[in-house]
């Protein structure tokens, strides 16, 4: 296959991250014969491929691994959360080497050409508090207090995940009155007491 017709159903999205399938619906052709076209413009300097039926182009200037978030979950919600929300904020100064996210799928990491994602389960009554990122890029993220509370929320279940956190600089917008609001929401008792008892350290 040409790689031009290939080349302009890319261009036509005007994004840097896009799929397999949305590729062959532009251009008319088979999914394998997308895919066969696609690694060959990998292997020629044009894409990378992030992940399974993820493409990206390269060197494209709005690529980020905050880019793929979406693609990687197609039919379930995940907003950024914990310590990499915190680092966005300028929360936490420190980059985190994983990007964290928050969902109520299974606990996994998915690892991709990009990064690395961590994906945290809270319960689905609890999966609240995010929005749009104001800044470059198209995802979900929590909001500052949220994401404070998700990490104590994380570190009181038994995995004990986030049991150290980096050094925290809270801005004056941050709200300890709304981290509080989010803390009662939890629904689990224990851990809801847990949370409160380690928010009042922070206060």
């Amino acid at each position: 296959m040409s790689k031009q017709p290939i080349l302009k159903s890319i261009k036509t999205l005007r994004r840097p991250v896009f799929t397999t399938y949305e590729i062959s619906a532009l251009s008319g052709k088979s999914q394998s014969a997308t895919t066969q076209a696609l690694n060959h413009l990998t292997k020629e300097g044009y894409l990378v491929k992030i992940y399974r039926g993820i493409w990206a182009e390269a060197g494209h200037e709005r690529l980020s691994p905050f880019a793929v978030i979406l693609f990687l979950f197609p039919r379930q919600r995940a907003y950024v959360s914990f310590i990499s929300a915190l680092h966005l904020y300028g929360i936490v100064e420190q980059i985190p080497q994983v990007i964290t996210l928050a969902s109520t799928i299974h606990t996994k990491t998915i690892n991709t050409a990009l990064g690395t994602f961590s994906v945290h389960q809270i319960a689905p009554s609890f999966f609240a508090g995010f929005h749009w990122y104001e800044k470059e890029g198209h995802f979900l993220i929590a909001e500052p207090e949220k994401a404070l509370i998700d990490s104590l929320y994380l570190s009181a279940r038994k995995k004990k995940q986030f049991s150290y956190f980096p050094e925290l600089s809270f801005p004056e917008s941050f709200s300890f009155k709304k981290a509080e609001e989010w803390a009662k929401r939890i629904p689990d008792v224990l851990i809801r007491k847990n949370v409160q008892k380690k928010l009042a350290a922070f206060i």
